[in-house]
């Protein structure tokens, strides 16, 4: 029987392991070796890019028409190692500085995240309704993609008209974009589970709610992270757009970059774009890793 066990294992029969690394799994062995690879990729496409960022501004833009792209050391000076430029000082017509970059930031973030939370709650719910019954499902989905495919522009009139031009409007805004994400993934999990499971439920005599509960829903986890790591993004760029259009309110880092170029401080408003970048990353990662805690320890799609 151990002969047999041996010939069976593709990783026995290619290359004999001996001592620790014997009862290994091939991923366990994977994730024990440094994770050069995620450090060294991402430095060197940064590198790349803050060095066709130079090359754009000493190169590519005309002396004239430098003032558009500054380079980088300027956007680290002007945005994110200066607390606070007064209005009209050193020549600024709205002010800036860090200090106003981390307000913007803030008020963002609250637009963001509140957004993202009412999305997750419609969007779970909408799609367990909709995976529950099918002619729910076809009278549903038609009007979400619809939404999903019209520009939020299209939007902007309306919601303004409705509900002011406020912080609400931007939150509006943040959930109309993130929605679609969530119900497509947590639909399409909740509708993937392998007939066989159904069918041993269906023995047992469980009930609709404890089909859902325990089988579905924990089958569908990998599907509802990877959906709620897209809306997240998503959510940032919904507050950002909203922003930048809704100008009531205090004003959020889309409303900061519309003053910035308006007032061409370039390197202010280049801050204020690396900032909303930084948010999304870091709403995506959490996400990421908020999937894998939950799901990264049984799910196959998780691991390695």
């Amino acid at each position: 029987m151990t002969g047999v066990a041996v010939a069976a294992d593709p990783m026995s029969a290619t290359a004999p392991l001996s001592g620790a690394n014997a009862g290994a799994s091939p991923n366990k062995r994977r994730k024990g070796k440094p994770g050069v690879s995620r450090i060294v990729g991402p430095m060197a496409f940064f590198a790349a890019f803050i060095g066709f960022w130079y090359f754009t501004h000493h190169v590519l833009m005309s002396e004239a028409r430098k003032f558009i792209v500054p380079p980088p050391h300027s956007v680290i000076n002007q945005s994110f190692l200066v607390w606070d430029i007064p209005r009209g000082s050193g020549g600024s017509r709205t002010g800036g500085g860090l200090k106003s970059l981390l307000e913007g930031l803030w008020t963002s973030t609250q637009v963001a995240g509140i957004g993202l939370l009412i999305a997750i709650v419609l969007g779970l719910a909408l799609a367990t309704v909709m995976s529950q019954a099918k002619w729910i499902e076809n009278a549903t989905y038609p009007f979400l993609v619809a939404l999903q495919a019209m520009p939020i522009l299209a939007f902007v009139p309306l919601i303004g008209s409705l509900f002011g031009f406020d912080f609400w409007s931007r939150v509006l805004v943040c959930v109309m974009i993130a929605l679609f994400p969530i119900v497509a993934n947590t639909l399409f999990g909740l509708i993937s589970v392998e007939r066989g499971y159904h069918e041993l439920m269906t023995l047992n005599g469980a009930s609709r709610w404890t089909r859902l509960v325990k089988l579905q829903y924990p089958a569908a986890m990998p599907s509802i992270f990877t959906g709620l790591q897209i809306s997240a993004g998503l959510s940032v760029v919904g507050a950002v757009v909203g922003d930048f259009f809704f100008r009531q309110g205090e004003p959020g880092l889309g409303r900061l970059i519309n003053t910035y170029q308006a007032s061409n401080e370039n390197e202010q408003m280049f801050g204020a774009v690396i900032v909303s970048a930084l948010l999304g990353i870091a709403v995506f990662v959490f996400f990421g890793w908020l999937g894998k805690r939950v799901v990264g320890h049984w799910h196959e799609t998780r691991s390695g």
